[in-house]
């Protein structure tokens, strides 16, 4: 039978032959043009989608495009999409702050109103489903040489017993010598301590009680009244707070030591809200007592969530002072004492152990909180890890829980010098917490060296990576379009569709419940090759379909009507249609990332048994593993192709509880 050209090879074939014509007219133009062409030919097949999947677009309309900083998926399949001021220092000034709610069901949006500016905050997710949203932005940086008055950090003095005092922004500190600086925010300082000390005398005999107050203290930024040297100074000195009188001009003062012209980095806010998904708007909850700009936000085992380091209200980083959120009281309390530089990737562990990999987000010097480790947070021991390839290139760098959890291997991928600097690896590292000795070892390397790298836990135990720079922000027109899919069982990558957008600093990638993974958000720092052009934060918002939905949907697994949490025995049955389909089950934490930071997402393997038309999955019961709240539930074919997800809630146990105890005792597989 003879060979018959189908219609559109026909037209592409069409295509190619006037191309021929055009490259004897303008040959470098034309290679190019038919080189695109033959490449969306060539992603546009079945046969390439099916190994390597495929990217489109979202159409977003123009009211509802914003600088996504941070992306958080909700357990209403929603994502929630904040900007804040969106590192835009003319939204800041006017207090235009912006959150999006995007349902990629129907690809519809939602403007949400944002009480605060959440511009670089963490978060955090609950147990009851709601998202912690603690920190962000109270005041732009100014760089070296744009200082035109000078400022820093004031402790206001607190030596009245009595009670607190409270400044409002504006109040003025004047110094012996008459120089007056201004405060940019409120401050409220707490009242003073009142301490007793009880003596004896040689003989035996109780002495009179001596009363001592130890003055409170509280911190602001302060800006001199005037522009100019004449605010300059390097000498420790008391000033006096102009507008108090008597006793509170006596029992209130500033302390400072150095005010100067020298770059003012962002400062952050103590605000701390939650965002009720059913609801869709923010609530108030208390503040946390410092002020954090770049914080981390980690989900303990019982459901409370540990907030660490951040940029504070004067621009200093957090020197250690790190605090416990707990969301049945809506308040904070004070947690262990550690440094870390700002976004800190912190995870969770079996036992309860905190590891940090290294990874972070900048700032803080470079020979300080930098290696990586495993923490304690009840005895506040850390363990120094070793091994790591590059330690020096762990800025901007991803890393997360590999799939299943129960594995206990961590993953560090990419990675740049500190600051501005232009290094960059490719280096993936790996360490097993089940080792005798856990140490770092080098996995296969990224295509190139890779700042700024997506990494996203899909439902059959891959981990797709997308995106990045190979230098900071994306400068030279330095971005990565490239993706590729890491397998843990056989340590090593598989290429990918490459995507259309770059994405560099301030980008962000998530599961979405249907199995595909949307990216959004770039704050490149020029637009050209020769950095003579300042970027354009990319709004667009791109999703890429993994090679698993490109199969036969008719054989896709489905689930069908369930439970919405899981019982008193950690399990939950489903109705389905072909339970003989069902291979795997995978219980996944939805995803909150900001700066290639997600420390929320993981992956645990599910028990299984089959009925004649269900299936139920046995959730193991320890909260290190399975720490509460809502979960997307996958199940998969022996080919990896996953359902579409099902949500369920999994709630804290009280310790000791019959139930607590019962879950203890039984044995589930993958344990």
């Amino acid at each position: 039978m003879a060979y018959r050209p189908s219609k559109k090879l026909k037209k592409t074939a069409l295509g190619a032959g006037a191309v021929v014509v055009l490259v004897g007219l303008n040959a470098p133009a034309a290679l190019s043009f038919a080189e695109d062409r033959y490449h969306s030919y060539k992603i546009g097949q079945g046969s390439y989608k099916i190994q390597y999947g495929s990217w489109s677009m979202v159409g977003m309309p123009r009211e509802f495009r914003v600088n996504a900083m941070h992306a958080a998926l909700l357990h209403t399949g929603k994502v929630l999409l904040i900007a804040g001021s969106g590192n835009n220092q003319k939204n800041f000034d006017k207090g235009t702050f912006d959150t999006i709610l995007w349902d990629p069901s129907n690809d519809t949006f939602k403007k949400i109103p944002t009480p605060e500016d959440f511009f670089c905050a963490g978060h955090s997710q609950l147990p009851d489903g709601r998202l912690l949203v603690a920190g962000g932005t109270a005041r732009y940086e100014v760089l070296d040489g744009k200082v035109t008055r000078a400022g820093g950090g004031m402790r206001v003095k607190n030596e009245n017993p009595d009670k607190p005092v409270h400044l409002k922004k504006g109040t003025v500190f004047r110094s012996p010598s008459g120089v007056e600086y201004v405060a940019r925010f409120d401050v409220t300082v707490p009242k003073a301590k009142r301490e007793f000390d009880i003596g004896y005398s040689k003989s035996g005999r109780m002495l009179p009680w001596k009363t001592t107050v130890k003055a409170a203290e509280a911190r602001v930024f302060v800006e001199a009244a005037v522009d100019g040297p004449g605010g300059l100074t390097t000498q420790a000195a008391q000033y006096e707070v102009v507008g108090l009188t008597g006793k509170d001009a006596d029992d209130v003062y500033g302390l400072a030591e150095r005010i100067s012209v020298d770059k003012q980095d962002f400062q952050g806010i103590k605000a701390a809200y939650e965002f009720d998904p059913r609801a869709e708007k923010y609530i108030p909850v208390d503040p946390m007592a410092d002020a954090r700009w770049y914080p981390t936000l980690v989900t303990l085992q019982d459901g409370r969530v540990l907030a660490v380091s951040g940029l504070n209200d004067v621009g200093d980083v957090v020197p250690g002072d790190n605090e416990i959120y707990d969301p049945r009281t809506k308040k904070w309390t004070k947690g262990p004492f550690r440094y870390f530089p700002t976004y800190p990737a912190l995870f969770l562990t079996k036992g309860g152990k905190l590891l940090y990999t290294g990874s972070n987000a900048g700032y803080g010097p470079a020979e300080k909180g930098r290696e990586p480790g495993l923490w304690d947070i009840k005895t506040n021991k850390f363990t120094k890890l070793d091994g790591l390839t590059d330690p020096d290139q762990l800025e901007t760098s991803s890393s997360l829980l590999l799939p299943p959890a129960q594995d206990q291997r961590l993953m560090v991928l990419g990675g740049g010098g500190v600051g501005e600097s232009r290094k960059a690896t490719a280096r993936t590292s790996i360490i097993d917490l089940k080792a005798a000795e856990p140490v770092f070892k080098d996995g296969p390397r990224l295509p190139q060296g890779t700042r700024y790298l997506s990494s996203v836990i899909l439902p059959d135990d891959s981990v797709f990576t997308t995106g990045g720079a190979s230098d900071y922000r994306g400068r030279g027109a330095t971005d990565i379009h490239k993706a590729q899919f890491y397998w843990p069982k056989t340590n090593s990558f598989l290429a990918a569709a490459a995507p259309s957008v770059g994405r560099n600093y301030h980008s962000e990638a998530l599961l979405l419940p249907d199995g595909r993974v949307a990216t959004f958000g770039s704050d490149p720092l020029f637009a050209d090759k020769d950095n003579t052009k300042l970027g354009k934060f990319d709004t667009r918002l791109e999703v890429y379909t993994p090679p698993y939905l490109h199969r036969d949907p008719q054989l896709r697994p489905r689930l069908g009507a369930g439970p919405q949490e899981v019982d008193q025995n950690g399990r939950a049955t489903f109705r389905t249609d072909r339970p003989d389909r069902i291979e795997r089950a995978r219980l996944m934490r939805p995803s909150a990332v900001t700066h290639t930071t997600d420390v929320e997402q993981r992956s645990i393997e599910l028990g299984v048994s089959k009925g004649t038309d269900s299936v139920t999955v046995d959730v193991p019961a320890d909260p290190s593993l399975v720490p509460p709240g809502w979960y997307m539930l996958f199940v998969t074919d022996a080919d990896g192709t996953p359902s579409e997800a099902k949500w369920i809630q999994v709630k804290a146990k009280p310790a000791g509880s019959d139930t607590d105890n019962r879950n203890k005792a039984r044995l589930r597989p993958g344990l």
